[in-house]
């Protein structure tokens, strides 16, 4: 049996409060406790730490399998797991997801060295001591031509306005609408086919947090955990999915993507980045 049929840790109802028992039953969104954000947060600084030094190593000459394995070292003496590898099916092969140029997402490090004038997206997602941690972030190398400058920074903007309308009462559906207003007014589209997603007791769980327009009204409410992760991409939004390995996502235009990620915490008067690190990212 896959492990969370035996071990996901299912709040028991008589421990639930109403508002946590009827996301449980409506949505099936776990609202966090006090103990679970604790060790959320812990698992995210983590995740965060980890992921500034891949970006201080991103550099042009480096290959991003040289990247995957400092992640491996790093996440061996902080005693954690990378979620990522061995994920899915085809199960995911490496540590992190390195997404260069024209590459969405779910990029897989090989021995390609890092070259003037590429972006790349590092995501890395932590297990630590049983919670789960997720952030990824634009890394530009050298000279980086005008347009792929202009993604990166819309794709940055993008996600801190998304952020600033996370509070408690708030739909869900405001995250894609602040996304997908800025984008478009800079002359940009927005991934629609990819979502951010719930985290913490588990790398994926509901809800979904679509970064496009959407007609999700679940409000937003104290002790949810999840993902923003907008894909903002130059040309047309749409992605094809390479048949050779089953995970790389590229623009089915070729032109440029990025993507910046925190995991976000839902408190009683706003929101908390738990992944946030670095001033300003």
């Amino acid at each position: 049996m896959k492990w969370k049929k035996c071990h996901y840790p299912h709040p028991a109802s008589s421990n639930l409060n109403s508002l946590a028992l009827h996301y449980l039953k409506a949505y099936n969104i776990i609202l966090k406790t006090p103990e679970q954000i604790a060790g959320i947060r812990k698992a995210c600084k983590l995740t965060a730490r980890i992921l500034d030094r891949l970006c201080s190593e991103a550099k042009e000459g480096v290959t991003t399998l040289e990247l995957d394995e400092l992640s491996r070292t790093l996440h061996k003496e902080a005693g954690a797991i990378p979620a990522c590898l061995g994920y899915g099916d085809p199960p995911y092969p490496k540590t992190i997801c390195t997404s260069l140029n024209e590459v969405i997402c779910h990029g897989i490090p090989d021995n390609r060295p890092l070259q003037n004038g590429d972006i790349v997206n590092i995501d890395v997602s932590t297990i630590l001591d049983g919670y789960f941690g997720d952030c990824s972030r634009m890394v530009l190398i050298g000279e980086v031509p005008p347009e792929k400058q202009l993604v990166c920074k819309v794709s940055l903007e993008c996600l801190h306005r998304s952020i600033a309308v996370c509070k408690p009462g708030v739909p869900l559906s405001a995250i894609g609408k602040a996304i997908e207003d800025y984008a478009t007014s800079m002359g940009l589209s927005v991934v629609n086919e990819f979502v951010g997603h719930g985290v913490g007791i588990e790398f994926h769980e509901p809800p979904e947090v679509a970064h496009h327009y959407n007609s999700n009204h679940i409000p937003m409410v104290e002790g949810m955990t999840f993902t923003i992760e907008p894909m903002i991409n130059v040309g047309v939004r749409s992605g094809v999915i390479d048949p050779r390995d089953g995970w790389t996502v590229r623009t089915k235009d070729g032109k440029p993507s990025a993507q910046w990620e925190h995991t976000i915490l839902i408190t009683a008067t706003g929101h908390e980045v738990l992944t946030h690190l670095v001033p300003g990212i």
